[in-house]
């Protein structure tokens, strides 16, 4: 099984890297879109661009230019955004909005909880719940600690520098999520590949609703096979439990979601708090010392980081004013969570990363009825994968120039492809 393991991580990695090679980092594709529109998912190493910072201390609420006749708005400040965040009533999800825009078509509608409104979102919602209470989420503790344990084994046993990305990163939410949904081991190869394709804008939109087509299209397999045979995973309880109340299209839409939602993202939270560790010895000594330093730590690497760089569109379904400003009819409002989780309301020096600081509410997860409903889930692995990478590696250090580090551009989910480390004696 090990073997099996380290080729699936192995063959993750490869292709990944190919993907981004073939990709060549085309900026050319996105040449379109106005430096104003990319400003929010621009970044110096782990901070946003100081523009999005001055823009929200000005206009926390500003007009953005688009192409193909978008009226847009990017909202960076705190309350503004989880005004917007909030108001479902206001503000409409549906993927129907992007229809016949850029070339996007009905087809490409991925479902799930991310591009619906209610009723259809509550429905789904209240279907998907119950899998993510914290009830259901500790039966998966021993196995997330098993997983971590596993990696770091075959980290232990490898010679010279290690990719923590492609070793401990990515494995630990794919093998998890594998576990929650009841993915077949042998059919977690394409599974891991399916999810990098989706975030990186360099290919631009058709490449990304292409690769959540291609997605559905092995989930629709997927549950296709649970529907004849419901095992123990997520997908299966919901067949079991509420087979009658939902499609199939329903249910590889909640299964994408979820690998939206908690694959990529919870790899790059472990990779970037990875390099906050590594780049702050005091952290790295507190964290590989005293358990009740953990979750402080991770709360704030939620914020300070905030890898979902931006909310899902939203669209005004009528003429609105939020904090004083004057959003049309049809308007694409576009929310800036690393933005909004600096700003200064919050607090003092919300530049910095400061694990003491009182605990105050994050956008990390979004917020409202389309708040990320495996939050917990990824707490649950980062706060197993921290404290175990420091104390079996207690002698880790970069194996590269901090400012050599390859991060990713222009992409939703922020992170970086490589990350290599030189494990200490």
């Amino acid at each position: 099984m090990s073997n099996v393991r380290d080729r699936v991580v192995s063959w993750v990695g490869r292709k990944y890297l190919a993907r981004k090679q073939k990709s060549g980092f085309d900026l050319s594709k996105i040449s379109f879109l106005p430096e104003r529109a990319l400003m929010p998912l621009r970044r110096n190493g782990l901070d946003p661009v100081t523009e999005l910072g001055a823009t929200r201390a000005v206009e926390p609420i500003s007009k953005v230019p688009l192409p193909f006749g978008f009226n847009a708005w990017l909202v960076s400040g705190y309350a503004e955004s989880k005004a917007v965040l909030s108001a479902t009533a206001d503000f409409s999800n549906d993927f129907t909005n992007l229809v016949g825009n850029a070339g996007v078509t009905a087809e490409q509608n991925p479902g799930g909880l991310g591009f619906a409104d209610p009723p259809v979102h509550t429905r789904l919602r209240k279907l998907l719940t119950p899998e993510f209470t914290m009830r259901r989420l500790n039966r998966l503790t021993p196995r997330i600690h098993a997983i971590v344990e596993e990696q770091l084994d075959a980290m232990a046993k490898a010679d010279g520098p290690v990719d923590l990305m492609q070793a401990f990163a990515f494995p630990i939410p794919s093998l998890t999520i594998c576990e929650l949904l009841g993915v077949p081991y042998e059919d977690r190869e394409d599974f891991q590949r399916l999810s990098t394709a989706r975030f990186d804008l360099f290919g631009g939109a058709g490449a990304s609703l292409g690769a959540i087509s291609e997605s559905l299209v092995y989930l629709r397999e997927i549950v296709k096979k649970q529907r004849a045979e419901p095992g123990d995973g997520l997908l299966g309880m919901l067949v079991k439990e509420h087979g009658d109340e939902i499609s199939d299209e329903e249910l590889a839409g909640l299964a994408d979601g979820v690998l939206t939602g908690g694959l990529e993202t919870t790899a790059s939270m472990v990779a970037l708090g990875a390099i906050v560790l590594l780049r702050d010895p005091e952290q790295f000594k507190r964290v590989h010392d005293d358990d009740e330093a953990i979750a402080p730590f991770v709360e704030e690497l939620l914020r300070y980081l905030t890898v979902v760089q931006m909310a899902f569109p939203r669209f005004a379904r009528e003429d609105v004013e939020v904090a004083g400003v004057q959003i049309k009819k049809g308007d694409i409002v576009l929310v800036s969570l690393s933005g909004a989780n600096r700003d200064a309301s919050l607090g003092s020096s919300m530049e910095t990363f400061d694990p003491d600081r009182p605990a105050s509410p994050h956008l990390a997860f979004g917020w409202g009825v389309h708040r990320c409903i495996g939050a917990e889930l990824a707490r649950m692995e980062l706060r197993a994968a921290y404290p175990a990478l420091v104390r079996r590696f207690p002698q880790m250090r970069l194996a590269v120039e901090a400012e050599d580090l390859a991060y990713r551009q222009l992409s939703i989910v922020y992170g970086v492809d490589t990350l290599p480390v030189d494990l200490g004696s």
